[in-house]
């Protein structure tokens, strides 16, 4: 069975913490995606920011008031049974895969697991 690393998109779009609301909007629908991971200047995952996130955020917010945190993590074996059933419990859209000391290597989100059972 695969896992997150075989399926995970690896060019992530990602915002710091103290980006602002607006450049994080811009963001969003620049890449056309629903969420992007929150990371530091070391590159760890700090949380994640959603549409849902920035609909009532004011657009001088820096990012890190308004991200969800923490962000759901998953390693790069972790099964896609076990991300699905992640996703489904607690109701989210994506999980950051990241290495033991929390860098993001990318992101696995409900398409990505769709499009392996499309196959």
């Amino acid at each position: 069975m695969p896992a997150a690393k075989d399926v995970m998109t690896k060019k992530v779009v990602t915002v710091g913490p103290k980006d602002k609301a607006a450049a994080a909007i811009a963001k969003l629908v620049k890449n056309k995606v629903s969420g992007v991971p929150v990371v530091d200047e070391e590159g760890k995952v700090m949380g994640m920011l959603t549409e849902a996130d920035l609909l009532t955020a004011r657009a001088t917010q820096n990012v890190e008031s308004l991200m969800s945190k923490p962000a759901t993590t998953v390693a790069a074996n972790a099964s896609l049974k076990a991300i699905t059933d992640t996703l489904v419990k607690k109701k989210i859209k994506r999980v950051a895969v990241v290495d033991k000391d929390k860098r993001l290597l990318g992101v696995v989100s409900r398409i990505d697991i769709l499009k392996t059972k499309a196959k």
